[in-house]
C-alpha cells in the first residue's frame, strides 16, 4: 500500500496556460489536473501535451499529486497524449468518459505499451449513464485503476436534466458510483460547482460531497481551493472525538459493553476514528 495522500481540493488547470501551470505551483492544491481535454482549444492540443509533460517532470510541484487528463478514447489526440503521459510518469492519468471494464483494460494496455512507470496509475472519468451503470466492472476492471473521478456537467447533460441545489437529478448516479468505489477499494473525487462567485453554494455541496463519502472535490477556480481543503479535513471536533472514542475503546476492552459520550461504541466506530486521525495526520503532514 503507498503512502496515503490527502485529495480534498483537485484543481483543473489548462495545460496551454503557461500562466496558469506557473500559479499552480503556489495554490495549495492536494492535486493538480493538467488537462488537455475541455480547457484546450483543438489547435493548442500538442503544445498544451508538452507543456503537461514538462511540468510533471519539473519537479516543481512540492507533494502535490500530478495528474494528467487525457483527451478521451476515439479523439484525434488520445494516442499521443497516452505516449506522452506515460513517458512524463505522472502520478495519474485520467481519462474522460470511461464506459466499460474493455476499456480500462484498453487504457492499461495502451499504458504499459508506452511504458509508464509502474507509480502512474489509471483514474476514469464516470460521466455518462452507461458509465454509472457499468461503475462496478470499471473499478474492479484493474489493479492499475484507482480512483473514479465524477463528471458531473456531462452526466447533467446526458440526462436532460438541471443544475439544481442538492443535486438531487443526479444522485442516484453519484450513489451507484461511490459504491462501486468503495465496493473495490478505490479513491472517488467529486465533481466541479461551476458557479465560482457562488461561495455559499459551492460550500454547501463540498458539505454534502463530504458527507455522502467522497474523498475531495474536484475544482475549476483557485478561489475554490481553501474551502474544499476545510471541508474534506477533519474538524478539530471531529479529531477530539475520535481519540476520545478510541481510548474509551481501549480502556474498556473486556468490560462488555464500551461506550462514548452516552453511546454505544462497536469496532466499527474504532475503525472510522481510526481512519479520520490518519486523514488529520496526512494533512498534518502536508
Amino acid at each position: 500500500m503507498s503512502e496515503f495522500k490527502p485529495l480534498r481540493s483537485v484543481l483543473y488547470m489548462p495545460s496551454s496556460n503557461e500562466r496558469a501551470l506557473e500559479k499552480a505551483k503556489t495554490i495549495a492544491a492536494d492535486a493538480i489536473i493538467f488537462d488537455l481535454e475541455d480547457a484546450v482549444a483543438p489547435d493548442a492540443k500538442p503544445a498544451a501535451r508538452e507543456s503537461a509533460a514538462a511540468a510533471v517532470q519539473s519537479g516543481e510541484y512540492g507533494r502535490r499529486h500530478l495528474i494528467i487528463r487525457v483527451n478521451g478514447i476515439g479523439t484525434e489526440w488520445h494516442d499521443a497524449d497516452i505516449v506522452a503521459a506515460a513517458a512524463a510518469g505522472p502520478d495519474v492519468v485520467l481519462v474522460p468518459k470511461v464506459n466499460s471494464a474493455a476499456e480500462v483494460q484498453q487504457l492499461v494496455a495502451a499504458l504499459e505499451a508506452a511504458g509508464a512507470p509502474e507509480k502512474t496509475t489509471l483514474w476514469a472519468m464516470v460521466e455518462t449513464p452507461i458509465g454509472m451503470l457499468n461503475a462496478l466492472s470499471i473499478a474492479q476492471a484493474s489493479p492499475r485503476l484507482t480512483g473514479f473521478v465524477m463528471g458531473t456537467n456531462d452526466l447533467v447533460k446526458e440526462l436532460y436534466a438541471e443544475h439544481v441545489p442538492g443535486r438531487q437529478p443526479v444522485i442516484t448516479g453519484l450513489g451507484l458510483a461511490l459504491l462501486a468505489a468503495r465496493a473495490a477499494g478505490i479513491v472517488i473525487i467529486d465533481g466541479v460547482y461551476n458557479d465560482v462567485k457562488n461561495l455559499e453554494g459551492f460550500l454547501a455541496e463540498v458539505e454534502q460531497g463530504r458527507q455522502m463519502g467522497f474523498d475531495g472535490k474536484t475544482l475549476i477556480h483557485p478561489g475554490q481551493v481553501e474551502g474544499a481543503n476545510e471541508g474534506f479535513a477533519p474538524s478539530a471536533q471531529a479529531i477530539e472525538d475520535a481519540r476520545g472514542l478510541i481510548r474509551a475503546w481501549e480502556d474498556g476492552k473486556g468490560s462488555g459493553v464500551v461506550t462514548y459520550n452516552g453511546k454505544m461504541v462497536e469496532n466499527l466506530h474504532v475503525e472510522s476514528a481510526e481512519r479520520t486521525l490518519s486523514i488529520a495526520e496526512a494533512i498534518a503532514a502536508l
